[in-house]
């Protein structure tokens, strides 16, 4: 009888237990009211062609994130005044050198901001 209660108890932690590791995981569902989501390519500005590795950041909000291979890029941030976002070339071997470039934003709650960003290389 007392086995019976003991793994009737451990396997209610084990169940809560994994609720909350598929919750820190997953996390809450993103607020998309109250952000704004801002989306871009990053190209050279001598070529045209799409610059994948540079790295998009918001720094106020300690949020970044790497273009992809066709240079595109995707984030949700806080609606802000004044939002500060920068292009950063950090792996300057694999794609060239390019100068570093900053963004001035005004973005608003539930805005979608598309920016095309060309980057000045060395």
């Amino acid at each position: 009888m007392k086995s019976k209660l003991v793994r009737k108890i451990l396997g209610g932690l084990s169940f809560t237990t994994a609720l909350f590791v598929f919750q820190a995981c997953y996390g809450t569902p993103q607020d998309f009211g109250a952000d704004a989501l801002i989306t871009g390519v990053v190209k050279s500005k001598t070529t045209g062609l799409p610059v994948k590795g540079i790295m998009v950041s918001v720094p106020d909000y300690q949020q970044y994130l790497y273009t992809e291979r066709d240079g595109t890029f995707s984030l949700y941030t806080v609606s802000d005044e004044s939002c500060k976002i920068t292009f950063r070339d950090n792996d300057a071997a694999l794609n060239g050198t390019f100068l570093d470039k900053d963004t001035l934003l005004s973005v608003h709650p539930g805005d979608r901001v598309h920016l095309n960003i060309f980057l000045q290389e060395k």
